[in-house]
């Protein structure tokens, strides 16, 4: 029998989410109108009214003239892969809404993950430190009423998206590429040996079409046929100038048990113009959470407690916020030949991470390579592409660690319960050491330091999550947690086949390959 908790909420809803309106004074004109737009769209998110856009059409009579092998649409992170498959030799188109340019906000990043720069010759070594704008050390783990955890070099390079994206879009159209900016993505219609694709202003033609539009992707919410998200992140923050010295960073921190059926966490990181600072929760699309403008005023609420600075103290460079969503079927399967999600349209980015960047530099290499070898043996059905975006059972296992870091909206809990479970949780990895803590830091979750952290983590931290969790979710997190074994013991023996693989038919080479990365980042052995 369960117990309902709804009136407790009501109350709750009722005595604690208000927030002082004239914090939000801080914000400029130009961003209250665009936090204003975006809690628009998480109001409609959470009331389920989830537009099923029809962008995609099959049909069956083939295309005259092919103009392209390959077009993105989404140059933000699209330019990423562009560039690299130009410098290749494939013939690349991009479309881009507006003007394909970086935003002014570091992206952070660990400097290991950058290398891929390189190994692709997008980067020289030299372009490669004139990108990275900020470098700190060391990183902070700390949660309300426990120990601080401190480790070196994990997310600590800050990369200047405006220079990065400028110098690659250079060394993309230097490559002949063609890049159509201020040119808006309007629907597509899929042949079988093409694509033709409609823009605002004009039509192209081309071998694959790779969606690289993010979260809210029409072509993805056209695949997704209205299914809502099960968990979601919200995030806001700034950066400013004006905080006392401080050359370390956060990589998660709390000091507030849980308020507003919420535990809120937070980052901070050195920047160029001063610091960043975000706060974020995890929480589900229930129609009574609250909204992104309520979540900015407690951000400056809670602020000065965080860095111990007055609001009044600081300088204020710009606002940050945004919601993602994301889907425990993941990724994303569309049921289009010629047509590949990438990046955050394609969900594969954990549910416990902001997707986007760090997200598209992982599994850099392994697109390029692989979307070359599609095209090199015409491997562009649907069944083909899967392949590209594979299921991930390191990624999957991140659910249930997701729903441990969120609340239901009408479940009673105490106030401490994540804290204290976080707590014990990183006790536990820093006693394993650096093998176990910074590769969980990074998002990459490995079988063998989870089979090593679960055992020691004090079982009455854990039992009181299980009524949250639910049966369902924790015998599919099984599911996941040994497939994640298998993986990692699939990956040394498949490796072991690489000379037989060879002699194989380039179509099964592509297969073998495509399963072989499967493996290998599935099971997180792509980690450096």
């Amino acid at each position: 029998m369960s117990i309902s908790f709804k009136p407790l909420f009501e109350l709750l809803i009722t005595e604690k989410m208000t927030s002082d309106p004239e914090l939000l004074d801080y914000l400029p004109q130009n961003t209250r109108i665009g936090l204003q737009k975006a809690d628009q769209k998480w109001t409609a998110l959470k009331q389920g009214d989830i537009p099923i856009p029809q962008v995609i059409k099959p049909k069956k009579k083939p295309l005259e003239t092919i103009d392209w092998d390959v077009v993105i649409s989404g140059g933000t992170l699209g330019i990423l892969l562009a560039t690299a498959l130009q410098q290749r030799g494939w013939k690349v188109a991009i479309i881009e809404r507006g003007k394909l340019r970086g935003r002014d906000q570091e992206w952070n990043i660990s400097r290991s993950e950058l290398e891929v720069f390189c190994e692709l010759d997008l980067l020289s070594e030299g372009e490669l430190e004139s990108a990275i704008a900020t470098q700190y050390n060391p990183g902070r783990v700390s949660f309300y009423e426990g120990q601080e955890i401190w480790v070196e070099n994990v997310l600590n390079i800050g990369v200047d998206p405006v220079f990065l994206l400028e110098t690659l879009k250079q060394k993309f159209l230097a490559a002949n590429g063609q890049l159509l900016e201020e040119t808006a993505f309007q629907n597509a219609t899929i042949h079988s040996n093409g694509v033709e694709i409609q823009t605002d202003n004009q039509t192209l033609t081309t071998r694959l079409l790779i969606d690289a539009m993010g979260n809210f992707s029409p072509i993805a919410a056209q695949a997704r046929n209205g299914e809502k998200p099960e968990g979601v992140c919200l995030v806001v923050g700034s950066c400013a100038e004006g905080y006392p010295e401080n050359k370390t960073g956060d990589l998660i921190a709390s000091f507030t048990p849980i308020e507003n059926q919420c535990q809120y966490f937070w980052e901070a990181f050195p920047a160029r113009d001063g610091r960043t600072t975000y706060l974020f929760t995890y929480l589900d699309a229930h129609p009574d959470r609250f909204s992104l403008e309520f979540f900015m005023a407690e951000y400056l609420r809670l602020l000065p407690q965080y860095q111990g600075v007055n609001l009044s103290e600081l300088d204020f460079k710009r606002f940050l916020f945004g919601f993602f969503p994301s889907y425990r079927q993941s990724p994303l399967r569309v049921p289009w030949n010629r047509l590949l999600p990438v990046g955050d349209s394609s969900g594969a980015q954990s549910p416990v991470s902001f997707g986007g960047f760090g997200s598209m530099v992982r599994h850099l290499k392994r697109l390029t390579v692989g979307i070359e070898a599609a095209l090199k043996t015409d491997s562009l059905s649907r069944e083909d592409l899967a392949l590209l975006q594979p299921y991930q059972p390191n990624i999957s296992v991140t659910w249930l660690f997701q729903r441990t870091m969120s609340v239901e909206c009408d479940r009673a809990v105490p106030p401490n319960q994540i804290n204290d479970l976080m707590n014990g949780v990183f006790a536990v990895m820093e006693d394993l050491g650096d093998e176990v803590l910074k590769p969980f830091l990074q998002d990459v979750i490995q079988f063998g330091p989870l089979a090593k952290t679960l055992p020691r983590v004090d079982p009455k931290l854990v039992l009181p999550i299980l009524p949250q969790v639910g049966i369902p979710l924790l015998l599919d997190w099984l599911k996941h947690y040994l497939s994640l074994g298998i993986y990692s013991g699939l990956y040394p023996v498949g490796k072991g086949l690489d000379a037989i693989a060879s002699t194989l038919p380039s179509k099964q080479q592509y297969y073998y390959h495509r399963w072989l990365e499967a493996w290998k980042y599935g099971a997180g052995y792509d980690y450096k």
